[in-house]
Parts: structure tokens; sequence; C-alpha cells
């Protein structure tokens, strides 16, 4: 069994208009919400493998708040490039790409990829993950390249609002 928590980033600032979308940085609110959901998340499991994030700078610092909540549980945390506005395609082929020593996944990245890769798992249609959303996922598989939307489904759907 595998499972991948998909998270995506918390909420960015669009103050500085002369930065790239990749460097934009979290607002007040992405500061609040990050390690409020991390903390969510790891009350609600024992422990995290691996973290694979974006490289955009609100995605990388949502990973971290969520890396420091684990504390020195997690093994590694990767920066995979290809998750900056990833198609679902493109989401899959990064999971797949996870070592198979790891069991326990937390995938940091966007939207609209996020939300139209969670639906393919979803028997309930999802309009949105929102910022700092979490969705669960667990394959009844043994290696992650056999990930595919046959062996899979969301235990979990959560965000910010709906916690607090």
């Amino acid at each position: 069994m595998k499972e991948v928590y998909l998270v995506r980033h918390a909420k960015s600032s669009w103050d500085d208009m002369s930065l790239s979308d990749h460097d934009r940085p979290l607002n007040k609110r992405g500061k609040r919400d990050a390690p409020k959901m991390a903390a969510y998340l790891k009350d609600s499991i024992d422990s995290i493998d691996v973290i694979v994030s974006s490289s955009a700078k609100r995605a990388l610092r949502t990973a971290r708040e969520f890396e420091s909540a684990f504390e020195d549980e997690v093994e590694e945390l990767v920066i995979e490039r290809d998750l900056y506005h990833a198609s679902r395609e493109e989401i899959l082929r990064v999971i797949s790409e996870i070592n198979d020593r790891y069991n326990r996944a937390l995938v940091f990245g966007h939207n609209p990829g996020f939300t139209t890769f969670a639906n393919l798992f979803s028997s309930i249609y999802i309009d949105n993950v929102p910022t700092t959303g979490i969705v669960g996922l667990k394959f009844d598989v043994n290696n992650w390249n056999e990930v595919s939307e046959a062996n899979g489904n969301i235990f979990l759907f959560t965000y910010p609002k709906k916690l607090y």
C-alpha cells in the first residue's frame, strides 16, 4: 500500500508585481495556514517518508512548514521543477518516480493540476482544492510506478476553512 498526500501551496502574495509567478512568497494568510494544516496532518498520521515539492517559492515554503511539523521523520525533501503548474499526467509521472522504499509521500504543487488529478480518484466531484488543501490518496500497489486511476482512491479531503 502506498499513500500520497497532495498539498496545494498556501496562499501567495501578489504585493510585489515585479516578481515572477514562480518567485511569489506566501502572504499573511498563507504563513498562518501552512503551519496549522501541517499540525493537523501531523496529528492525523504517524509519519511521512518523503516530501516532493514544486520548485516555486510558495510551494517550497509550504513544504518546509510540513517538514518542520514532522521533525526528523522525513527522510528526504525532493524539489521537482516539473510540479510547477503540472498537468495530471505530469503529477502522475512525478509520483510514479518516487523511490519505492518510501510508502507515504507528501507532494506539494498547484492548481488546476491538483484538482484535476484528485478528481481521477473521487466518486464525488471536487470543484477546487483550495490553498493549503490536502487530498489523501491510497493506492493498492507495492511500487509507485504501478499507481494508476484503477488502483487508487481518496480517503481525505480537507482545507483550512473546513477545519477552523
